[in-house]
């Protein structure tokens, strides 16, 4: 274990053992005062697992589930305070929150609490007034369904609106390094690949300079239209690939600098009437490690392409966080280093939490297409659909 895990581990056991002293004192003081008779069984004598060392108590913690925890402290005023331990939560979510598959604006909006050294000061460790067991269980996948908004129930109306056959296909612009960087081709294998996402034709609607966008057909149930934005022609995209190098991006124009110092685009004519036609945006990260260096530049176009100016900021944002390959399982789990940046972290190089619209990372392999599908499935929940 790294140095720090273990200093973080250590905050969270002073915490625990600070907190198993005061509740046994009080505890004591209180049953030297009643009678026997009367003590409650909610103060009866303190069980095998109670008497156990605090780091051990903390150990079992560690390798029970969010909902075995929760369990856990249902079973007495003891545990129910224990599992509480706001350290505690915070350790959870520094330590899991990278290996999470996806996460949006919803999910977990107090990304610096992965940034934030544990060992802080007393103040600062705790910081009162947070919740850090409701941010953990926001954004646990087993779990996050339930902080979702509620589907308003279907009425009348919405059934008679389900027998009126609509002509028009919600339509996605996509663009992002992660579609012309990496080895394997994520266009290419959308549009091969038809026990993912068929292709379910070309549309005949036309952006000038653009083109149609190829439909597909989500589980038989909706279809869609994706408009693939590339920075630039085919053969400098494949030489930058092969020399690792970046391109000028074609999509957008640098304006200059904003006050802060970070630079400012603004997208061309072509792209910004993509942007007034389509209903949101997939943006292919490139997830594969050592390539984060561009996050700036790469937050910045994002906030140039969703701009309020060219359209509703109810318009999704969906970014596939993607790697070429998924790594073997034994390759996986005995290296050290990651083999791809966690989702949390790409929010954050992003710029993520400063947008106004509706946004999710999710993981995405661009061989297997894993990922793919929960993503679409968010893309098409945000743009009123219902699957």
């Amino acid at each position: 274990m790294s140095e720090k895990g273990q200093s973080d581990e250590y905050v969270v056991i002073r915490s625990l053992r600070q907190f198993r002293e005061k509740y046994f004192n009080a505890r004591k003081n209180v049953n030297d005062q009643a009678h026997a008779a009367e003590v409650t069984s909610e103060d009866a004598p303190p069980g095998f697992l109670d008497c156990l060392p605090v780091d051990l108590q903390f150990l079992i913690m560690t390798l029970l589930s969010p909902v075995d925890l929760c369990r856990l402290g249902a079973t007495s005023s003891y545990w129910r305070a224990m599992v509480r331990d706001p350290l505690l939560w915070r350790y959870f979510l520094v330590r899991d929150m990278p290996k999470w598959p996806s996460i949006n604006h919803v999910t977990m909006p107090r990304l610096d609490a992965l940034h934030t050294p544990l060992c802080v000061g007393e103040k600062g460790m705790e910081e009162p007034g947070h919740d850090f067991m409701t941010d953990y269980l926001k954004g646990y996948p087993a779990c996050r369904h339930q902080w979702f908004p509620q589907r308003p129930p279907y009425r009348v109306v919405t059934f008679l609106q389900s027998l009126v056959a609509t002509t028009t296909e919600p339509r996605y612009a996509m663009f992002g390094p992660g579609m012309e960087q990496l080895d394997v081709s994520m266009v290419t294998r959308l549009m091969n690949t038809p026990d993912v996402l068929p292709v379910a034709g070309i549309p005949q609607r036309q952006i000038n300079g653009i083109g149609s966008g190829i439909s597909y057909m989500y589980k038989n149930q909706q279809k869609f239209n994706i408009l693939t934005l590339y920075s630039t022609n085919r053969a400098e995209r494949e030489r930058a690939r092969m020399e690792q190098q970046s391109v000028s991006n074609k999509l957008f124009i640098l304006e200059g600098t904003d006050q802060s110092g970070h630079p400012h685009f603004s997208p061309t004519a072509q792209v910004q009437e993509v942007c007034q036609a389509v209903d949101g945006f997939i943006y292919v990260a490139n997830a594969e490690p050592g390539r984060g260096d561009e996050g700036e530049v790469e937050g910045a176009q994002i906030q140039a392409l969703v701009d309020p100016a060219l359209g509703s900021s109810s318009r999704p944002l969906l970014v596939l966080s993607c790697v070429s390959r998924e790594e073997p399982d034994q390759i996986r789990t005995t290296s050290s280093g990651s083999t791809r940046t966690p989702c949390v972290d790409m929010a954050q190089r992003l710029c993520l939490p400063m947008l106004p619209n509706p946004w999710m990372v999710q993981d995405t392999v661009a061989d297997s297409l894993s990922g793919v599908l929960d993503g679409i499935s968010w893309l098409l929940g945000c743009s009123g659909l219902r699957l």
